[in-house]
């Protein structure tokens, strides 16, 4: 009589057990996997970021040269030379700081937001289409939100030891009269996560690279530079232009730095509108940049 003529025959038996056999090689495959994910799902951003900061090791040599060098040849050439000839003509007029002590923190500000450019621009588009990262990491449990969250935090990572180094040549110069001159630092930090946090908002929209960023970097951040109070006061512009740099995150930073710096006189409001102007910034270009990223990978 065969196992199947009743539900208690050894053939069904038989079928059951193995049945469970082969659930159970299947079920610890299944535990195994979820296990595997449950790190990436809730660190994912971190994962990014250890990815991202590997990949800047390609140009390692660029980053430390340009570190140690942009400070150096800046302050030495403004310090000894520049600064020698404004020095000279406006020292007796009613100026309280050196030029170079004037520039440094601008100098700072300006070097963040400099890094914030460059690793925000093209290896963003890259990560979209020339070497599609992004939707490689996208396959597996890390979401696009932990991946824009990723790629600030590895900014950062290059961004933060950049800034104390330049400001580390700012105290060997003389430039930094105040004794919380380091708050400018942080100053600098915020002005280029938030320039840069907005950059990397625009850049995920982009499809392909028909040369918007090179005029980005050519009609936007290069203006920026040179109307925000970077090399001379704001209110030395005409009052047209003014409104340039009152809309500028880098003036604000610049200014920002300036007050922790050498205490460059300015009502409390208009440093916590500095603080407040920067924060607005970075917030919009971060939820910008998840929400773009988000639609462009989930599509």
């Amino acid at each position: 009589m065969s196992g199947t003529e009743s539900p208690r025959g050894g053939s069904v038996a038989a079928g059951s057990a193995s049945g469970r056999g082969a659930q159970g090689p299947q079920s610890e495959m299944a535990r195994a996997a979820i296990a595997a994910g449950t790190l990436p799902r809730r660190w994912g951003a971190l994962y990014v970021a250890e990815h991202r900061t590997r990949s800047m090791a390609a140009y390692k040599g660029t980053i430390i040269a340009t570190g140690i060098g942009n400070p150096v040849v800046y302050l030495f050439a403004l310090g000894v030379g520049l600064a020698t000839l404004v020095d000279a003509n406006v020292g007796g007029a009613g100026a309280t700081v050196s030029y170079l002590t004037f520039v440094a923190p601008a100098l700072l500000a300006s070097a963040a937001v400099t890094i914030a450019t460059e690793e925000f621009s093209y290896p963003i588009l890259g990560a979209f289409k020339w070497n599609p990262t992004f939707f490689a990491i996208n396959a597996s449990p890390i979401s696009p939100r932990q991946i824009v969250d990723g790629q600030m935090l590895s900014v950062l990572v290059r961004m933060v030891p950049s800034c104390i180094v330049y400001f580390l040549f700012m105290l060997v110069f003389g430039a930094v009269p105040s004794p919380i001159g380091w708050l400018s630092i942080l100053a600098a930090v915020a002005t280029g996560m938030a320039v840069g946090a907005v950059l990397m908002s625009y850049v995920s929209t982009l499809q392909t690279d028909s040369g918007q960023i090179a005029l980005l970097m050519r009609f936007g951040l290069t203006p920026m530079f040179l109307f925000s109070g970077t090399f001379f006061p704001l209110a030395q512009l005409p009052a047209y232009l003014q409104w340039i740099g009152w809309i500028s995150p880098l003036w604000h930073g610049t200014e920002l730095g300036r007050v922790f710096s050498y205490g460059a006189p300015e009502p409390i409001w208009l440093t916590v509108a500095h603080v407040l102007y920067l924060a607005a910034w970075f917030v919009f270009g971060w939820l910008a940049s998840r929400r773009v990223t988000a639609r462009r990978l989930n599509k």
